[in-house]
C-alpha cells in the first residue's frame, strides 16, 4: 500500500504494536573535560618559585611526585568516596562490649596513608635543614587541596612534637613514633608509627579552657612525666581514632594543681583499650572525611606532659603549628577554587566566546587568582619563618604574622570558594563536582584552633607581652616600602592604628582589634606581592585591596589592571 505524504512515518506492525523511532537527544557538547592527570605541584607556579625561593628546591622533585598522585583520577576519586562514605561508629559491638571505635571508607585510610609516607604529617622534624617547614608545607597542601579532612590528623601529628619535647621522657617514646612514615588505622600496642590527635574545649567553657572541669587524679606521686587518671567530657575531638591525644585537665593532688596537658594513649602497653567513650559523632557542615566526635573520660590514664598548672603555656606550643596549618589548609583550597575554575571557564564557551575570555568573567577569575596567590606567597613565607635556624627576629615576625594571617586568610576563605563555585554555575551547586565539598570545607579553618575574635585578642595579647614581634611585624611590611605609594600610604596608617593601640583601655582595644588585624594582614600580603610577584600581580592587589576603587566583591578590579598576566600565572 502507498503511504499519503501526510501518513505518519512511525511503522505499525502487523500485531499493532508501535516500536520506537529514537534519535539522539543527549550528545555532551560544551562540558569541561575532567580535570584529571594534571600535575598539581608542576603547574602551581605561583607555589612553586614560592617552595624555591624559601629554600625548598631541594624537595621539588618529591613535590613532583605528590603533584602527580593527587592529580590522578584514582585519587581524585578516593576524595570523593572519602567525603560521600562518612565515618561511623561503633560503640560497640555486636556482643555488647564497648568497643568505641569509628569506622572509615578505605579510601580515607588511603589517602591519609600516601600523605603519611610523603611526609606530609612531620618531615621538618625529622629532616631539619633551611626550607624544611617549606616543603613540609607545600606536601600539606597538595594533599590538602584535593581532600581536605584527612589534613586533620596529619596536622595533629606534625604539631604535637614541639608539645611532647617539653616532657623528655614521654618525648623518647612517642615522638620516633609520629615521625615514622608508616600508617595503619588499626589500635594496637605493637605499633612503631602513631597518629595524634587533640581535645581541649569542653561544652561550658568552649575557647575559654580554663573553664574545663576534668580532673586529673595522680595514680602515684604524680608530677610531669607521671600517671593520671582523668574523669570528664570532652565536646570536641577530632580524628578520635589517632593512637593518642593531648588533652587539658585540672590536675589535682601532691604532684602539683591546676589546669596541666596530659599524653592520653587510646592504648595501653599492655594492649588494653584505654578508657575511651565516644559519645557520638559530630554532624558537621563540612569536613566530612574527618570525624569529630564528643568523648567521655573515666578513670583514663594518662600522663602529664609540662609543667603543672601550666598546660595551656605547653598545648599552645601545638596550637601555634596548628594554626599555621589553618592557614596552609585554607590555602590549598583557594587553590583548588581558582584551578577548578579556571579549568571550566578556559573549556566552556558562551554567547562566542569561552568563557576567560568574557570580560566579567575575565575580571572575577583574575581577583580569585590575585586573592590564592596572596595567600600562597604569604602561607609558604610564614612555613620559613618556623624552620630550625630562624633568628629572634624571625621567630618574633611569625608569633604575631601567624595569628594575622590565620585570622584573614581563613575568614577569606568561604566567599573566596563561593565565588569559585558560582563560576561553574549551576555544576559547581552540585555535589558531583569538588566546590561544592569546597565551600562547605572552608568555614572550618577559620573555626578551629581559635576564631576571629579569639585570634584578633591573641594578636593584642602578642603586641602587649612580646612587643618585640611588632618590630619584626613592621620591618618584614616595611620591606616593600617606596614601591607603591598607595601600599606605603597603608603602611603609615598602620604604624598610627598600632601607636593608638598602646594608649586605650581593654575594652576599647578590643573593639578595634578587628579592624588593625585586617590593616596587618592586607599590609604583609601587599608588601610580600610587591616583593616577590611580577608588578602586574602587584599593583592589581594594591589597588583593589588598599587603593579608593576597592571594591567589595571578587571582579571589581580598577580600570587598567593586566588580567592576562594574572591570569597566566594560574
Amino acid at each position: 500500500m502507498t503511504s499519503s505524504p501526510h501518513t505518519s512515518s512511525t511503522h505499525t506492525p502487523p500485531t499493532g504494536i508501535v516500536e520506537p523511532a529514537p534519535h539522539v537527544t543527549h550528545q555532551v557538547l560544551n562540558q569541561a573535560p575532567p580535570r584529571v592527570d594534571v600535575n598539581e605541584y608542576d603547574t602551581n607556579r605561583v607555589l612553586a618559585e614560592a617552595v624555591r625561593r624559601h629554600d625548598g628546591a631541594w624537595g621539588e622533585a618529591e613535590l613532583s611526585e605528590i603533584g602527580a598522585h593527587v592529580g590522578t583520577a584514582e585519587f581524585q576519586h578516593d576524595a570523593q568516596l572519602a567525603n560521600t562514605v562518612t565515618p561511623v561508629l561503633h560503640a560497640l559491638d555486636r556482643w555488647g562490649n564497648r568497643i568505641d571505635e569509628v569506622e572509615y571508607h578505605p579510601s580515607y585510610h588511603r589517602i591519609i596513608s600516601s600523605a603519611v609516607a610523603h611526609g606530609a604529617h612531620t618531615r621538618c622534624w625529622d629532616d631539619p635543614q633551611p626550607g624544611s617547614h617549606v616543603v613540609r608545607a607545600a606536601a600539606f597542601m597538595l594533599y590538602g587541596q584535593i581532600e581536605p579532612g584527612h589534613a586533620c590528623p596529619v596536622s595533629m601529628t606534625h604539631a604535637v612534637v614541639p608539645s611532647l619535647e617539653l616532657q623528655p621522657d614521654l618525648a623518647a617514646e612517642w615522638v620516633p613514633r609520629a615521625l615514622r612514615r608508616e600508617y595503619s588505622p588499626e589500635l594496637t600496642a605493637d605499633k612503631t608509627s602513631a597518629i595524634f590527635g587533640m581535645s581541649m574545649t569542653e561544652k561550658q567553657g568552649g575557647s575559654d579552657v580554663r573553664a574545663n572541669t576534668t580532673v586529673a587524679r595522680p595514680a602515684g606521686r604524680g608530677g610531669p612525666g607521671q600517671p593520671y587518671l582523668l574523669t570528664g567530657h570532652k565536646w570536641f575531638c577530632s580524628a578520635p581514632m589517632s593512637d593518642a591525644f593531648l588533652v587539658l585537665a585540672q590536675a589535682e593532688g601532691a604532684g602539683g594543681e591546676g589546669l596541666s596537658c596530659f599524653l592520653l594513649p587510646r592504648v595501653l602497653p599492655d594492649g588494653t583499650r584505654n578508657v575511651f567513650r565516644i559519645q557520638r559523632l559530630k554532624n558537621k557542615l563540612g569536613n566530612k572525611s574527618n570525624a569529630s566526635s564528643e568523648i567521655e573520660l573515666d578513670g583514663t590514664v594518662a600522663h602529664m606532659v609540662g609543667e603543672p598548672g601550666r598546660g595551656v603555656r605547653t598545648i599552645i606550643e601545638m596550637v601555634a603549628q596548628t594554626r599555621l596549618d589553618c592557614v596552609l589548609g585554607s590555602t590549598a583550597g583557594m587553590r583548588q577554587s581558582v584551578a577548578e575554575a579556571l579549568w571550566h571557564a578556559r573549556h566552556r564557551q558562551a554567547f562566542g566566546a569561552t568563557l576567560v575570555d568574557q570580560p566579567a568573567m575575565t575580571a572575577v577569575l583574575a581577583d580569585l587568582a590575585l586573592e590564592s596567590e596572596a595567600a600562597t606567597v604569604t602561607a609558604v613565607r610564614l612555613a620559613r619563618a618556623h624552620d630550625e635556624d630562624a633568628s629572634d627576629g624571625e621567630r618574633a615576625f611569625r608569633r604575631l604574622a601567624t595569628a594575622v594571617a590565620k585570622y584573614w586568610i581563613c575568614k577569606r576563605g568561604p566567599h573566596h570558594a563561593y565565588e569559585a563555585l558560582e563560576c561553574l554555575g549551576g555544576n559547581g551547586y552540585t555535589e558531583d563536582f569538588p566546590l561544592a565539598m569546597r565551600y562547605r570545607e572552608q568555614p572550618v579553618m577559620a573555626v578551629w584552633e581559635g576564631s576571629g575574635n579569639v585570634i584578633a585578642l591573641d594578636v593584642l595579647r602578642a603586641m602587649t607581652r612580646e612587643p618585640e614581634s611588632v618590630g619584626a611585624f613592621d620591618a618584614e611590611v616595611n620591606l616593600a616600602r617606596g614601591a607603591h605609594p598607595v601600599l606605603d600610604a597603608h603602611l603609615d596608617r598602620l604604624r598610627d592604628r598600632l601607636g593608638e593601640l598602646v594608649g586605650l583601655d581593654p575594652a576599647s582595644a578590643q573593639r578595634r582589634a578587628r579592624g588593625v588585624v585586617e590593616a596587618m594582614a592586607l599590609a604583609l600580603e601587599a608588601s610580600l606581592l610587591t616583593r616577590f610577584s611580577p608588578n602586574p600581580v602587584a599593583e592589581a592587589f594594591v589597588a583593589a585591596r588598599l587603593g579608593p576603587e576597592r571594591g567589595f566583591e571578587y571582579g571589581t578590579l580598577p580600570v587598567g589592571t593586566d588580567l592576562p598576566a594574572i591570569l597566566e600565572r594560574h
